[in-house]
């Protein structure tokens, strides 16, 4: 019997004035890979276009003349980190720009070319619209699943709040009449989830329904998916397949559905829902669409669209329509889902009656009988939709797709009109009818695309005219490796898929997936680090079977360097996974080493941003409230709201040797497996001779080898212990409510629904429901490092791989336009001794007089500014903030000051510098 682990899962100071681009260049770039929303806008006159510049930290505006000429850069103004959107605020000269990172909307005076105040906001800003009787300013807080309602002409006044009953509200829109605010939910789900299958205890969570005799294939797991056998065949030299759990969908007339037609609506809401621990009645609503209430601030919502909702306008004289994706991730086995896996859509909800609505394949060329089509119909398709305007008729839609580089035309009733190519990674679309063009922010490729269009677009006449390249401190090493992750055309055979399809901006999708193969081979986990060399942990390893049964979709940030991959740790490292770009996207090639390296160099650079549980100064709260946490039934009764949690002591528990105990092993600690500051296992081994963990020899292709244990509570035996950086992320699922914001959450196969759930494991000993109150905090907050490291000589206690995640300060901010209060002066002096910490940079931005100005904080109260001969101390530059020369002090990732503050090009030569020459 094997051990219960189910849970084990400088820049210094300036020396001299002028230094060498060589010396700053490194690290100073971090890529959070922030996704845009609205990343492009006009003016309500027409005379300027309005784009982020997320990888500067800017917003541009363009001046616009006649027909046929190519926009012009006027102004490149400094906002937050990672703007996301902007919108020209109607009957105003403002433009308001949402800066995802910073939790901040950056607010420009089009007159004055500067940022004169920024809006806090709640966790990861995506975009913000105007509307209302009397405006007001309505602000999408994904993370938080928030709106904001902002008095905009009291914009520092404390914000109303709306929740939204759905994960990740981003993109907005307004109705006609402005009395309505639509929101599209990005990770709304596609009503599916999953039903425990893979117990090998009784009495543990999720319960085994899928063996359940009493079920529709009494008891027989994994069941069947093609009438009474399996499709494709299972090989015939594998062992049995183990028992796993199921994917259920809920179709149109509420039924809980298998991809074998069996219905699992009893066991699911109906009277034996207690056999899978749900409750009678329990629901998965499947919102996609928020609609807002501008007077009331009521919320409804629109349901059964897409699972994930990219971007939306309203159509003219029409209802609301959203493009997006729609997984079939009921479908079971990677060769059924071969170049098939999702659809591109767009729906259209009536805005007078949300229940009424239409739903379009974006692709109508597409039959998705083969997983390959010959290159000239993959290039037709569109793929990653990110934006999409109406013209004033209503006639014709034109829709962005970021993962395919183009731009399709479509009709009201769904039908293509024509596609062109733009530049790499269209996110941003705006169309300027008076003169004819279509304006296209390409991301990727750093560039606005000017389209123009035929008085009549049934001829089919749109051609490309200009292309403007912007400035872009984007590290090549990103641009080149991006396109292996989006690119539909590509890296797949039907031209509208891609890995960003699943690991949507190089995270999740929020479901499972059973991407299993009978036809497959048992696997070995050869020159892994199976138990770290801890003695108690070393036994009970297997090969793994094809027919693997959920797994949910995992981040790509930080996983270089982190090998083995996957929930099973049996892929050795990514060059494992380059079969999937002909077995599962369809493709007709593999990378080759070139590319795969280029791959791998830009996916070790994507960073966790930081985490809204931690302090400003990244330190663990003592006082988390648990919002959408219930009690899992322990001690008090199931689905009471947890307590408040305090995270400093979850740490501590956290290391506590007996918080996990069985009677094989009489107790370790959680950070005995889950080593800090990842969570995930050691890459080092125990040598019992030397008691101590020793490091192990890298693989063939550099990859490192982190913990694996086994199991015994699962038909998965092997399991790589995961990290737990992003846990906070996962959130939404919950079985002891009527209803559910997700259908997956916690474990391998998302079939735990809540962290508080996944601590009532019997091999996890807290006290109290307040003990795991304060470890669901500690949980929450993991991301941010500044945790006690291991030690080599401690067996329960061993050092783990490092993260590469940001401290919460950073994107901070606060804009001066005279001397500070009170509250702004405490605030800024927190930002002063923890930039002399040197765990962050801290810059100053902003007009003065006809100049825009930087200023970089060196330490000991003194600032470098952009000119190379002017230093001042923090008391002269508070001093310089006046109306009309307006200052926003922002903390940076640590390295990253010198390009934001002053050298954007990172020559050498000051930007002011640079200005006066």
């Amino acid at each position: 019997m094997t051990f219960i682990r189910r849970g084990m899962f400088l820049w210094g100071l300036l020396s001299c004035l002028f230094v060498s681009k060589a010396a700053h260049a490194a690290g100073s770039f971090v890529n959070w890979e922030s996704p845009h929303v609205h990343p492009l806008d006009m003016t309500p006159d027409g005379e300027r276009l309005l784009a982020v510049n997320t990888a500067a930290s800017q917003l541009m505006v363009f001046e616009l003349t006649g027909n046929g000429h190519e926009p012009r850069l006027v102004a490149s103004i400094p906002v937050g980190l990672e703007p996301v959107s902007v919108r020209a605020r109607p009957n105003s000269m403002e433009a308001w720009v949402v800066n995802q990172l910073s939790d901040t909307v950056s607010i420009v005076n089009l007159d004055t070319l500067n940022v004169v105040a920024t809006v806090p906001t709640d966790d990861e800003p995506a975009d913000v619209v105007f509307a209302g009787a009397q405006q007001r300013a309505f602000i999408s807080c994904s993370q938080s699943n928030t709106v904001l309602v902002v008095d905009p002409d009291h914009r520092l006044a404390p914000p109303q709040r709306v929740p939204v009953l759905g994960e990740r509200p981003r993109a907005l829109a307004v109705s006609p009449d402005h009395l309505k605010v639509y929101a599209a939910i990005f990770e709304s789900g596609n009503g599916s989830t999953v039903l425990g299958g893979g117990s090998t205890f009784s009495g543990l969570f999720p319960p085994n329904v899928v063996s359940n005799p009493t079920g529709p294939y009494g008891g027989i797991n994994p069941p069947p998916n093609k009438g009474n056998s399996f499709e494709p065949r299972i090989n015939p030299l594998l062992t049995a397949p183990p028992g796993t759990s199921l994917i259920v969908k809920k179709n149109e007339l509420n039924r809980w559905m298998d991809d074998n037609a069996h219905d699992w609506t009893d066991w699911v809401s109906g009277p034996n829902a207690s056999a899978s621990h749900h409750l009678v009645g329990w629901d998965l609503p499947d919102r996609d669409l928020a609609i807002i209430d501008t007077a009331t601030l009521a919320v409804t919502y629109a349901t059964g669209l897409m699972n994930i909702n990219m971007a939306l306008a309203v159509r003219p004289g029409g209802g609301i329509t959203v493009v997006g994706t729609d997984a079939t991730n009921e479908v079971r086995f990677e060769p059924n889902l071969n170049g098939r896996f999702l659809r591109v859509v767009m729906a259209e909800v009536s805005l007078n009656d949300p229940s009424q609505k239409a739903r379009w394949d974006l692709n109508p060329h597409l039959t998705y009988t083969t997983p390959t089509v010959p290159p000239a119909e993959r290039k037709k398709s569109i793929g990653d939709p990110r934006a999409i305007v109406w013209d004033h008729s209503g006639q014709y839609a034109y829709v962005a797709g970021m993962g395919s580089n183009n731009v399709v035309v479509m009709k009201a009733n769904g039908e293509r009109e024509a596609q062109l190519d733009v530049g790499e990674g269209p996110t941003g679309l705006v169309l300027d009818e008076d003169r004819g063009q279509l304006y296209v922010l390409n991301r990727f490729a750093a560039s606005i695309s000017v389209v123009e269009l035929d008085a009549h677009p049934e001829k089919h006449r749109y051609e490309e005219k200009h292309r403007v390249a912007y400035f872009d401190p984007t590290p090549a090493v990103i641009k080149v490796g991006r396109k292996h992750l989006y690119d539909t055309h590509k890296n797949s055979g039907l031209g509208h898929i891609s890995c960003a399809s699943c690991h949507v901006d190089g995270r999740m999708d929020r479901l499972a997936w059973d991407l299993g193969d009978p036809t497959g081979q048992m696997a070995p986990q050869d020159g892994q680090n199976k138990g770290m060399g801890i003695p108690p942990l070393l036994s009970g390893f297997v090969p793994v079977h094809p027919m693997k049964g959920p797994m949910t979709t995992q981040t790509l940030q930080d996983i270089i360097g982190k090998e083995a991959l996957h929930w099973r740790g049996d892929r050795n490292g990514l060059e494992d996974f380059n079969p999937a770009f002909e077995s599962l996207q369809g493709n007709d090639t593999l990378l080759t080493a070139v590319e795969m390296q280029q791959f791998k160099d830009f996916l070790a650079t994507l960073t966790f941003p930081p985490n809204p549980f931690r302090n400003l100064d990244n330190s663990l709260s003592t006082n988390v409230p648990l919002p959408g946490h219930f009690t899992p039934g322990r001690f008090a009764p199931e689905g009471q709201p947890m307590p408040n949690g305090n995270a400093q002591h979850g740490l501590k528990l956290f290391g506590t040797i007996g918080i996990v105990s069985n009677a094989v092993v009489p107790g370790v600690a959680c950070s005995s497996c889950h080593t800090l500051p990842t969570g995930l296992g050691t890459d080092m081994t125990w040598d019992v001779g030397l008691a101590r963990f020793v490091p192990l020899p890298r693989g063939p292709h550099g990859e490192n080898h982190v913990g694996l244990v086994t199991t015994d509570q699962t038909t998965n035996v092997v399991i790589k212990i995961p990290q737990l950086r992003n846990l906070y992320k996962k959130v939404g699922a919950d079985i002891t409510q009527p209803t559910s914001l997700a259908g997956f959450g916690f474990i391998h196969d998302g079939s735990v629904d809540s962290i508080e759930r996944f601590l009532t494991n019997p091999a996890f000993h807290p006290a109290d429901d307040q003990e795991i109150a304060d470890l669901v905090a500690f949980l929450l907050s993991f991301s941010g490092s500044d945790l006690p490291a291991g030690s080599v000589t401690n067996i329960f206690n061993a050092p783990g791989p490092l993260s590469q995640d940001t401290h919460a300060a950073v994107g901070k901010q606060v804009t001066l336009s005279s001397t500070p209060s009170d509250e702004q002066k405490a605030l800024l002096d927190r930002f002063l001794a923890m930039a002399d910490t040197n765990k962050v940079g801290l810059v100053v931005k902003g007009r003065q007089g006809r100049h825009m100005r930087g200023y970089a904080y060196l330490g000991g109260g003194e600032f470098q500014s952009d000119r190379a001969s002017e230093r001042l101390s923090t008391a002269d530059l508070l001093l310089r903030a006046s109306p009309g020369n307006e200052l926003t002090w922002t903390v940076v990732a640590k390295g990253t000051e010198w390009r934001l503050g002053m050298d954007q090009n990172e020559d050498g030569v000051f930007d002011q510098d640079d200005q006066e020459r």
